[in-house]
């Protein structure tokens, strides 16, 4: 499943295959809790009680949410259908667990900032320094592309284009490519640290202090960081700022400004 079939057959994302790994990590943890050893656990235990009862375990021991839940779902999902046809034996067994439906959720209220609080906000950091510089790039990128915490650090030197019209490349969801445009300001800030701390056109674009490829934590960390400065200079600023919500935040300002919400999406 996880060698064959989701990396050769079905050329899912790197992401898709650690999300899938880690829902079997949490579930067959949660049943050698309980019972046997996990060398000796077969397709027999993998039932629909099985199932429903670990996502309960989730939603209401681990305070998972809805959405994670969903989630690990999926994931169970995907192997079910992916057995059915290696083990017709199962067949009934697995369809069954392919029938739990996903939980329904409550759609939450899309938070976003004004503009001004985006302009407080990019005017955090020193860019006198390379972290400066690199962490003021990261923040803008994140804006003016709308682009997805991992097709940011994914990024290397060579998806950008400086020329006319300058564009970034973003690796999307699904393998899904994008060109999108980005402004002025932003290409300034892009061109001066490119010319100054990137040299190879085949690394990443964000790496850490160790010459890494920049993690989530790490840009969920830049963003924090320059959020608790930018509160104590404006009550316009939330105590909370996501990566995701400056992606809403370019679609919101994009809206606001009259662009069809076709080319938004």
């Amino acid at each position: 499943f996880f060698i064959l079939f989701l990396v050769n057959q079905k050329n899912v994302s790197q992401n898709t295959i650690k999300s899938y790994r880690d829902t079997f990590k949490i579930l067959l943890r949660y049943y050698t809790e309980n019972n046997s050893n996990v060398k000796e656990i077969t397709l027999d235990v993998f039932s629909k009680e099985l199932i429903i009862n670990f996502l309960d375990y989730l939603e209401n021991e681990k305070h998972n949410s809805i959405a994670t839940r969903n989630q690990r779902l999926a994931s169970i999902h995907a192997f079910c259908k992916f057995v059915q046809s290696e083990e017709p034996a199962y067949m009934n067994n697995l369809q069954q667990i392919l029938n739990i439906p996903f939980k329904k959720k409550t759609q939450k209220i899309v938070d976003y900032l004004t503009p001004e609080a985006i302009k407080i906000l990019l005017k955090q950091p020193d860019i006198s320094t390379r972290n400066g510089l690199r962490d003021l790039v990261v923040m803008s990128l994140l804006y003016d592309t709308g682009a997805r915490v991992q097709e940011l650090i994914d990024l290397k030197v060579n998806d950008i284009r400086l020329e006319k019209p300058c564009t970034v490349m973003l690796h999307g969801k699904g393998n899904k490519i994008r060109q999108v445009p980005i402004m002025d300001n932003t290409k300034k800030i892009l061109k001066e640290y490119i010319k100054k701390y990137q040299k190879d056109s085949s690394q990443y674009l964000f790496e850490s202090d160790t010459n890494r490829k920049f993690t989530r934590n790490g840009i969920f960390y830049i963003i924090n960081k320059y959020t608790k400065k930018a509160i104590k200079e404006s009550p316009a600023i939330p105590k909370k700022i996501f990566p995701h919500m400056l992606r809403h935040t370019k679609a919101m300002h994009l809206l606001q400004s009259g662009v069809n919400l076709i080319y938004i999406r």
